[in-house]
């Protein structure tokens, strides 16, 4: 049996994620584990510690980084700038979906995940799409390439 996978048809340039990272405050991690030595563990701790409000969704917990679980993106209160997707990509049309019908402003699929169709239902319905990337790998390049004056240990996200 052939492994297939998809490439990125369609996602956000290096400027609009720069852009995303720079003015989102809230972030859903969908399929956020509760065990230190996962990677979505890791990247909503990054995450938390640099400033933003992460909000961990997963059936399976109650809380993650001290913060309650949520079982599902639907049940999550308010509008999320950043839909995180730890999952693989056949969960991902249907966390998609309820980002739309939410009207948070972005899905993001890590590293590893790509789901075209779903990403062109996101695009459509106007929310940023990010596919095969790691937040916190682009969070420490945006970073990065800030003047040194805006990296103080400072836990604003901008500043």
């Amino acid at each position: 049996m052939a492994l297939e996978c998809e490439w990125p048809r369609l996602g956000a340039t290096p400027m609009e994620i720069q852009q995303l990272l720079a003015t989102a405050r809230t972030i859903a991690v969908v399929g956020c584990s509760d065990k230190p030595e996962r990677d979505s563990y890791r990247v909503a701790q990054y995450l938390l510690q640099q400033g933003y409000e992460i909000v961990p969704v997963n059936p399976n917990v109650k809380e993650v980084l001290g913060r309650p679980a949520y079982a599902d993106l639907r049940q999550v209160p308010g509008r999320m700038d950043i839909v995180g997707i730890f999952r693989r990509p056949e969960a991902v049309p249907k966390i998609v979906e309820a980002a739309v019908a939410r009207g948070d402003r972005a899905v993001w699929m890590q590293e590893g995940i790509v789901h075209n169709a779903a990403a062109e239902r996101a695009f459509a319905a106007g929310l940023q799409v990010v596919m095969n990337r790691c937040l916190a790998k682009e969070h420490r390049r945006w970073r990065a390439a800030q003047p040194e004056a805006t990296r103080t240990s400072s836990t604003n996200p901008t500043g």
